[in-house]
């Protein structure tokens, strides 16, 4: 039979794309302070190439997969968790990729751990090495999460000892255990929505972002994600109660997935529960668990007031973009009125976000799962700040309730061009890495295409 031969054929595609991003990280990740090399120096030119090489491959291995599952004789749930299992294996000890955030979650996991107000103050008055490796962006600002994460942060802060590598390590095995939890509920999901349990879970869990920025990456999205998809299965499953505490607990980690309250009560009004005792079940559940979380973890209510974190000057969200251009104008024509432009921008884009989360659950009441996902792509897209990952928020649900083939081909193009758009060290990119990061990518194209010759196609089968 063809078909176990062609998912063996993705499976080690894609674990070469890994192990590349994995040995190419050594030189070209984000690396601790003390370990970083010059972009121009060879080992670090030689690592940039390898991950682009990498991250084609790996692309091409998860393209490669879509085409057997949406094969009549597609791969069981069961097998392609285990094909993300042995993609994600050579990242488990790689260091940090595509962003130092996990350096941020690490000093606020300490300043917990020391009773130091995060939310308050940022890693600065941690001080130390852990301080020391966190963006100068980040080292005066306050922790932009919830209790639920700070907790957890804080717990592995303990356990290590402020070991960077023990806690670097203790960080990637709790994003990991977010996307097995992704990977649980996703298939439950899927059916819930009338959706294919496999396909689901190809564009929601295998897909690259996933690996580059929840695993190698470490991002707490990852959790948030994994408890929001067992809250919203619970809800679906009748039992809105627990899905309004899975759901909060979500939120608790980073706050869009609040928007989840509003398919547990969409689910209740939809089984024929009356409106009032839907909505006091599902805030009545929420506030507790806000009350009880942000007990147990001691750190208080400042993660509200923390919401308004500042971004990055040089963001590339689209208010953002639109904001520095209006800036630039307004200077150059001597008004007064430049120093506005960014934050009007951003209000507008929050005023456009209110309004199309309005049509949005209007217009998709019947299928709550796609209406919470096009909520939160709206979410990242009009938002003050954007990053790559942000477009796992909307992708996890879409790939569970999208209603055709096309909208998934759509997200699937998005994921793919996404992927290629973060550097490994997580820096600003310039003229002579872009030119290292297509070499290397270029690289893997003629290599594949030479394999492709020499092996022959796949077996032809339409994409999921």
């Amino acid at each position: 039979m063809a078909h176990p031969v062609d998912l063996r054929r993705c499976q080690v595609l894609g674990l070469g794309g890994t192990a590349c991003l994995a040995l190419g990280g050594e030189t070209a990740g984000a690396l601790p302070a003390r370990e970083l090399l010059a972009p121009s120096s060879p080992r670090a030119v030689l690592g940039l190439v390898g991950v682009y090489f990498g991250l084609v491959l790996l692309t091409a291995a998860w393209a490669l997969l879509g085409r057997l599952v949406g094969g009549a004789d597609r791969p069981s749930p069961r097998a392609l968790a285990l094909v993300l299992a042995v993609w994600a294996a050579p990242l488990l000890l790689a260091p940090p990729l595509f962003s130092r955030d996990v350096y941020s979650y690490l000093a606020q996991g300490a300043m917990v751990d020391a009773h130091l107000d995060v939310y308050a103050h940022g890693p600065a008055r941690l001080g130390g090495p852990l301080a020391d490796e966190v963006a100068p962006l980040w080292r005066h600002t306050g922790a932009p999460y919830g209790p639920v994460f700070l907790a957890l942060a804080a717990a592995l802060s303990g356990l290590t000892r402020g070991q960077l590598p023990a806690g670097l390590l203790g960080m990637r095995l709790v994003a990991l255990l977010g996307v097995a939890l992704m990977a649980a509920a996703l298939p439950r999901l899927a059916r819930h929505c009338g959706a294919d349990p496999s396909a689901a879970l190809w564009l929601g869990v295998l897909n690259p972002l996933v690996l580059l920025h929840l695993v190698a990456g470490a991002h707490n999205d990852a959790v948030m994600l994994g408890l929001l998809g067992l809250g919203l299965v619970a809800a679906l499953g009748r039992r809105p109660v627990l899905g309004a505490v899975l759901v909060t607990l979500a939120a608790l980690v980073k706050a869009p997935a609040v928007l989840g309250l509003a398919v547990v009560l969409v689910v209740q009004l939809r089984a024929g529960r009356p409106p009032v005792p839907a909505v006091l079940t599902t805030l009545g559940a929420a506030a507790a668990t806000t009350v009880a979380a942000t007990a147990a973890a001691g750190t208080g209510y400042g993660w509200i007031g923390a919401l308004d974190t500042p971004v990055s000057a040089q963001n590339w969200a689209l208010t953002s973009l639109l904001g520095r251009a209006t800036r630039s104008l307004l200077e150059h024509l001597g008004s007064d009125l430049a120093p506005l432009a960014v934050p009007v921008w951003h209000a507008l884009g929050l005023a456009l976000t209110a309004g199309l989360l309005a049509v949005i659950w209007w217009r998709l009441r019947p299928r709550p799962v796609y209406a919470l996902g096009l909520s939160l792509a709206a979410v990242a897209a009009f938002g003050p700040a954007v990053r790559p990952w942000y477009a796992l928020w909307a992708l996890f649900l879409i790939a569970a309730a999208a209603p055709s083939a096309p909208v998934r081909h759509r997200v699937a193009a998005v994921a793919g061009v996404l992927a290629l758009a973060v550097l490994p060290d997580g820096g600003p990119a310039g003229a002579g890495q872009l030119l290292l990061a297509v070499s290397g990518g270029a690289l893997a194209v003629v290599v594949l295409w030479q394999a492709r010759l020499a092996v022959g196609p796949a077996v032809p089968a339409r994409t999921a």
